[in-house]
């Protein structure tokens, strides 16, 4: 059986095992025997005992055998591959693995035809011994699990030991996935500082890494280099300017919904509000394109400035549009979490609804909008689209709104875009940007970690 026929046939065991047990248990109590925990518990113990071991063999397995299929079959290859190793060997498994996925180039070798067969010889038999393990290993435990049930066992502390660890695992996973994504990328960045002088790349004030290739072939044409300052300059204004448009507008919104508006308005207006947030990026990049950008054009040149065709304020300004709602929706639910009782308590003592809402309702709710407003600079910091299609890609050091800039995604994306030489400089100065910016994004959590502790009041 393929993976997702397993899988379902995995549920499917599942669910009858669960019918199995309650049916059984609810039938007991019918009859006036004692459980310790409801029928649905025993029902899920049987159904878990019956998926989870199972699900996991299958998992483990099929990752296991790609591995070692792609080690056997070069036992197939010509001597002189086995010489060459590197490219060619990727090359030369591409090819096994085209022509056993049914894709054929000219007519391939024998040594490939012969390799593919064997590597489909070699799927057959795993797919056989997988399936029957598989399913006997789920009615086992199904049975095994439909055997323990019994008056004195406990169910639900037994499905909530599961639960437990099925979570502990969840998190493990989660951070070890974080670890990995920062060493990666940290390794890179320590690749790109033996090429490139750390200090030349933090405090430099040009960038311009298209230098490299005709530096290295030696056509001239320019020195590459690698300073950061002018895509940091750039995130930080078109940043700023988004937060400038969608922080006032989201919490002055958000206060209007949950505090003044009535529940016919809000119901209304919130999920409109919330509406913006499912919009493509790409939509927002050509309205800033289209529209906004020529209109900052035409406003600037009528009053005598000059603005440039893609400005910071274009990508700015619509990108403080595209994240209103995440700030206007968390800030709105954080505002209704304050309990009652607080405005009541500030009304008793003669205050107005504004006085309240400010002296004690947002006070109250201060560490969720800060979370907001972060979320808000992390969405503003990421983006990409709207700044390439409205902003450019000119790495300018300018503060001036008005002119064409550029952002660290929008490098990394532009870098990375193509085939790439990993082993150039130009390439691994992507992951140096990466770098600075997860080291940016953890300074600005821990500041927000910090205002949140200074000015967190604890309320009954």
């Amino acid at each position: 059986m393929a993976f997702t026929t397993l899988l379902i046939a995995l549920l499917t065991i599942a669910l009858a095992f669960h019918v199995v047990a309650s049916q059984r248990v609810t039938k007991a109590r019918n009859r006036g025997e004692l459980f310790h925990s409801l029928p649905n518990y025993y029902g899920l113990w049987a159904a878990l005992l019956g998926f989870l071991p199972a699900a996991i063999l299958l998992v483990l397995w099929s990752l296991i055998d790609i591995q070692l299929f792609q080690h056997w079959v070069r036992d197939f290859y010509p001597a002189e591959i086995h010489t060459a190793g590197g490219s060619q060997e990727v090359v030369a498994l591409a090819k096994v693995e085209n022509l056993v996925a049914g894709v054929r180039f000219g007519e391939p070798e024998a040594w490939v035809v012969e390799a593919s067969n064997a590597w489909t010889a070699w799927e057959s038999n795993s797919t056989t011994f997988k399936t029957v393990a598989v399913l006997m290993l789920s009615l086992g435990g199904g049975l095994f699990a439909y055997r323990k049930i019994s008056n004195q066992f406990r169910a639900r502390n037994a499905v909530e030991g599961i639960m437990s660890w099925a979570l502990i695992s969840a998190s493990t996973i989660a951070i070890l996935t974080t670890i990995g994504i920062v060493l990666s990328v940290l390794f890179e960045t320590i690749r790109f500082f033996q090429l490139v002088p750390p200090t030349e790349f933090i405090f430099g004030t040009e960038w311009n890494p298209q230098f490299e290739g005709a530096e290295r072939a030696g056509s001239g044409g320019g020195e590459a280099k690698y300073g950061m300052l002018p895509m940091f300059t750039g995130t930080f204004l078109i940043s700023s300017i988004a937060l400038v448009v969608a922080v006032p507008v989201g919490l002055a919104s958000a206060i209007y919904l949950a505090e003044y508006a009535s529940p016919k308005v809000r119901s209304t207006v919130k999920p409109l509000l919330e509406i913006l947030a499912g919009v493509p990026t790409v939509v927002y990049g050509f309205f800033a394109a289209l529209t906004v950008a020529p209109a900052i054009k035409g406003i600037g040149e009528s009053l005598g400035l000059t603005v440039a065709s893609e400005s910071a304020l274009a990508a700015g300004l619509v990108m403080g549009v595209m994240i209103i709602p995440f700030v206007s929706s968390l800030a709105d639910d954080v505002i209704n979490a304050v309990p009652q009782a607080l405005r009541d308590a500030a009304y008793g003592l003669g205050s107005t609804k504004s006085e309240t809402t400010r002296q004690v309702v947002l006070p109250a709710a201060l560490p969720g909008i800060v979370a907001a407003v972060i979320l808000a600079v992390s969405r503003a910091v990421g983006e990409t689209m709207i700044v390439v299609m409205a902003a450019g890609l000119a790495a300018n050091l300018s503060f001036n709104p008005l002119d064409a800039v550029t952002t660290v995604t929008s490098q990394i994306v532009t870098i990375l875009v193509g085939d790439q030489e990993f082993e150039s400089a130009k390439t691994l100065s992507a992951f140096a940007l990466s770098t600075m910016l997860i080291i940016l994004t953890l300074g600005l959590n821990f500041f927000a970690l910090q205002m949140v502790k200074k000015y967190r009041e604890q309320y009954d």
